[in-house]
């Protein structure tokens, strides 16, 4: 589980600075800024709980 959560944030923080940098929240996707110190990042839970089941169920297949 923790090797696809790191997965899962790794996929989801880079498919939301690409999508977020254009400056749309691409919907269900719900991606929005977060300011952290001096630094702006973007971010979408809904995708990072879905990229993380999915690197699970692809984990689990590798059994």
């Amino acid at each position: 589980m923790i090797k696809a959560v790191i997965f899962g944030a790794v996929v989801s923080a880079a498919i939301a600075i690409v999508i977020g940098s254009q400056g749309t929240s691409a919907g269900p996707l719900a991606i929005h800024p977060v300011a952290i110190s001096d630094v702006r990042l973007f971010w979408s839970w809904p995708m990072f709980f879905s990229a993380t089941g999915l690197f699970f169920a692809l984990s689990l297949m590798q059994r």
